[in-house]
């Protein structure tokens, strides 16, 4: 089975399994490393956060997921489809139904066809996020910033950034976010299918304690941990994922940022 093939991104950086080379565009072909997917995971959330603690407990939805290669370009993203079956025990009825992430990146490397890895690092990338949708609150940020693609022992390549965010909203910046995912085959069957550890830890600091006339953590995040089986067209996975004052919520009686969510999935892949 061609792991390539099998390429997944989670969070803000893609990671291709099974590329664990440097990048190296000074022959001047910046194609030589394009590839392209596209998949359909349909999830269900059990308390995910933030949320209030009388809302109900969790929700299904659609992920229409993406992402590519092609020269310079570098992208992740997805659409996010809430509450398919307007269930009324869902916590998302009759709340916004779409949530949209978009990460491009450029390819340092490949923009100016140098060679810029550095001891762990693989390549580099000006990198960029967008967050746009509905849910706990209406989402419009923008996140711009410096990545990278690192070798890590036994997790292989992985996807590292460093952003500045800025709210469309406010129009105006506040704080940082460093994003970091993994994906790691390590168990293959006899037939080719095999078991990953998957996931991303996406950690925003150094913001103010007030912002747009709101009060906010100054630093929170979440981290998602999965288990996946893959074939070459199927997956299903259990994530465990962790907030703590999540999108820079503080935690209150009230209205709940931090603890844990379960996440079940069943992917098919074009």
């Amino acid at each position: 089975m061609k792991q390539t093939r099998l390429a997944l991104a989670l969070g803000a950086v893609l990671v291709v399994p099974g590329t664990a080379f440097a990048a190296d565009y000074t022959d001047g072909d910046i194609h030589k490393n394009d590839y392209k997917w596209f998949q359909f995971n349909l999830m269900y959330a059990l308390e995910e956060y933030p949320r209030a603690p009388s809302d109900p407990s969790g929700h299904d939805y659609l992920e229409m997921e993406f992402g590519g290669r092609s020269g310079i370009f570098d992208l992740y993203g997805y659409v996010d489809f809430f509450d398919l079956t307007e269930s009324d025990a869902s916590d998302k009825k009759d709340r916004p139904k779409m949530f949209m992430k978009f990460a491009p990146r450029v390819s340092l490397d490949a923009l100016t066809k140098t060679d810029l890895s550095f001891g762990p690092v693989q390549e580099l990338y000006f990198a960029t996020l967008f967050n746009w949708g509905g849910g706990a609150q209406d989402v419009n940020n923008s996140f711009w910033g410096i990545g990278s693609d690192i070798m890590v022992p036994w997790f292989g390549k992985v996807g590292l950034n460093l952003y500045g965010l800025y709210d469309v909203n406010a129009k105006d910046w506040n704080g940082y976010q460093i994003s970091t995912n993994w994906f790691k085959p390590f168990y293959t069957f006899d037939n080719g299918t095999f078991i990953s550890y998957q996931g991303y830890i996406d950690y925003q600091f150094g913001a103010d304690d007030e912002f747009n006339g709101n009060s906010q953590a100054t630093h929170g995040g979440n981290w998602f941990n999965g288990l996946y089986w893959h074939s070459d067209r199927f997956s299903v996975g259990y994530g465990l994922k962790l907030f703590y004052d999540v999108y820079l919520i503080e935690d209150s009686d009230s209205f709940e940022s931090t603890g844990p969510s379960h996440y079940f999935s069943v992917t098919y892949k074009f």
